[in-house]
């Protein structure tokens, strides 16, 4: 069986067939770097390292050929100063770094900076490095291998600033070929990208041409319409001398609209500068030229639709039949208790905000894994309790050393090739965990052979490797407000957890009824801790 995705360009689950098998193109759309990135956004990076990992994996079959293989996967950061209004492509709205140097202003008046920063509030360049290097930091201790890759090949997550040139010569092809106009007097020139020059604009996300109209779906506003040629033409550059971040370019010091810069940066990293600038010179090039392009529902329209058009106008003598890539993934939102993430509600979570509280990196990378990547999750603590006891009951597998028979290694076959029988099968993680987990639930003492199966899959799932906060390993308890840390009631609680794991629960129990006598009620909670209160 070989590996099978859900295309949203064709609406159908279709056969993954890159160009070289052995060698698989990849490119995500990464994080605006203005703030901290929430959970909701985090689930969609790790769904794109989820699927890089699998198609590296030597147990996932691509076209008819087994792994393992290389897999060039670039995550772009935008750190240029894009507009709060993303729906016009960046044209309306407030410059989001000026939003961020006031944030951090405050923070900084406040005495909210974290200890040892030192930021100016007034340098948007330093305000992208900033929110940048926290990216990054949080990433990698959810195990997101392109932010771990980076520090030794910082191109693998290139920078908007740093490819501005690149923009600007595709826009002049563009210009050049008849798919882009300029509008308006110089000091307010605009280079918007011309729709009706691509007829398969909509294709990706069905907002066809005839369907856009002034206001429909919040895509259009009439602000921005009089200049143009069709109400969803879309911003491939604005000049704007009061923007914070800007550039020089033969339609005046301004800056590039959010679309281009994914074009460019993909193009550049995943075929190389000089193969993709030829491209471009030439337009010329194929339909398609990289073999996976993945983000959020929301990237779907107006950005992803709007990077097919742009790209293939200006690569291809034939756009309209191209794709830019071959296979457009895109996964589901992320709700908190049932309910959309809100800061006035209370549940909106970035990643070092679980951190802070607790919640092991490992137990919140699977809590936004394993729900299926078409299906809206629901982030739950009970989700990040149940995360953390399937990873606990993992790692004991991992440290086996017992003596293994031929029982248990049928047991283990069936339990890698259901694994990855669900995976292939649109990526459907959640049957593959309960493979992993029907398996590893049927283990008593795990031999030296289950440990190797465990790291082989967890090589895909890519939660065991991470590291353990020295809270979480040290077992420190969660102690209620007005309770003093009790040294004998840790090392009870220590006791519990270790006959735990040993699966011997009339010992936990037991030690529950102790804690009972002593005064103290305690509950098991996520990232292995346990709240202790007075009973």
């Amino acid at each position: 069986m070989s590996l099978r995705l859900y295309n949203t360009l064709s609406r159908q689950i279709e056969e993954f067939s890159p160009a070289d098998p052995s060698h698989v193109t990849f490119y995500t759309c990464g994080p605006t770097v203005y703030d901290d990135v929430h959970i909701g956004n985090f689930r969609a990076f790790l769904a794109a390292d989820l699927l890089r990992r699998w198609v590296e994996s030597p147990m996932c079959t691509v076209a008819g050929k087994p792994g393992p293989r290389r897999v060039l996967h670039v995550m772009n950061i935008t750190d240029v100063g894009h507009m709060t209004d993303d729906a016009e492509g960046g044209e309306a709205g407030e410059d989001r770094m000026a939003v961020a140097g006031r944030r951090i202003a405050e923070a900084k008046k406040a005495g909210k900076l974290p200890a040892g920063v030192e930021i100016d509030p007034r340098d948007p360049y330093a305000i992208a490095v900033f929110y940048a290097d926290r990216f990054i930091e949080d990433g990698s201790k959810l195990g997101l291998k392109v932010a771990i890759e980076q520090k030794s090949d910082p191109s693998l997550m290139p920078r908007a600033t740093a490819n501005v040139q690149g923009m600007i010569s595709v826009i002049g092809k563009l210009i050049e070929r008849g798919h882009a106009y300029v509008v308006g007097e110089a000091g307010s020139r605009v280079v918007y990208f011309r729709v009706k020059s691509f007829a398969a604009y909509g294709r990706l996300s069905g907002n066809t041409l005839d369907a856009l109209r002034e206001g429909e779906g919040g895509r259009i506003s009439s602000v921005n319409q009089s200049s143009k040629e069709h109400p969803a033409d879309f911003l491939l550059w604005k000049e704007d001398s009061s923007h914070i971040m800007k550039w020089d370019s033969p339609w005046g010091a301004g800056y590039p609209g959010w679309h281009i810069e994914c074009t460019v940066m993909s193009g550049s990293r995943l075929l190389g500068t000089k193969a993709f600038e030829a491209l471009v010179a030439s337009g010329d090039g194929p339909g398609a030229i990289i073999d996976l392009h993945s983000g959020g529902e929301d990237n779907i329209f107006p950005h992803h639709e709007c990077e097919i058009a742009q790209t293939c106008c200006a690569i291809s003598k034939d756009p309209s039949s191209g794709s830019f890539a071959r296979m457009w993934f895109h996964l589901r939102f992320l709700l908190v208790e049932g309910t959309k993430m809100s800061k006035s509600k209370g549940n909106f979570f970035t990643a070092r905000d679980l951190f802070a509280k607790g919640v092991e990196p490992a137990a919140l990378r699977l809590e936004l894994l394993r729900t299926h990547y078409r299906s809206n999750a629901n982030f739950t603590q009970q989700g990040l309790t149940d995360s953390q006891r399937m990873i606990d009951r993992w790692r004991r597998i991992s440290s086996g050393a017992a003596a293994d028979s031929s029982a248990a290694a049928e047991a283990r076959r069936r339990c890698e090739q259901d694994f990855a029988a669900s995976m292939d099968e649109d990526l459907n993680i959640a049957g593959a965990i309960a493979a992993l987990n029907t398996w590893s639930g049927s283990i008593g003492e795990a031999s030296r052979e289950d440990a190797l199966l465990v790291s082989k899959i967890d090589a895909v799932l890519g939660v065991l490797e991470l590291d353990r906060p020295a809270s979480v390993a040290s077992d420190v308890a969660i102690f209620a407000p007005g309770i003093t840390p009790d040294p004998a009631v840790e090392e009870l609680l220590r006791k519990r957890r270790n006959a735990r794991a040993a699966k011997d629960f009339k010992a936990s129990d037991q030690i529950r009824d102790q804690l009972a006598a002593m005064g103290y009620a305690i509950k098991d909670s996520a990232g292995g801790k346990v709240e202790v209160r007075r009973s």
